[in-house]
């Protein structure tokens, strides 16, 4: 007999959004690290995605430097002129 499935649980919310931003986030820069810039463009713009979903209070528990290379990566590399 297999498995039962669990119920689909997405978006997910509280610490479980949190984590799943920051996942895509380290997902986005090892893309980068790798030269994998497709890619790291579709993880990052789901990252954004979810990163806008969060409350103030929320965003506070990504780490910085997440935040920052988010940000940073989103204004130079990915932004209107490219």
């Amino acid at each position: 007999m297999p498995p039962k499935k669990k119920p689909n649980q997405w978006p997910p919310t509280g610490p479980a959004l949190v984590k799943e931003v920051c996942r895509r986030i380290r997902l986005a820069r090892s893309l980068w690290d790798a030269h994998r810039n497709a890619a790291c463009r579709g993880e990052r713009e789901k990252a954004i995605a979810l990163y806008e979903t969060l409350t103030p209070e929320e965003r506070e528990k990504v780490p910085q430097t997440l935040r920052v290379w988010l940000r940073y990566r989103s204004e130079k590399y990915f932004g209107e002129g490219r």
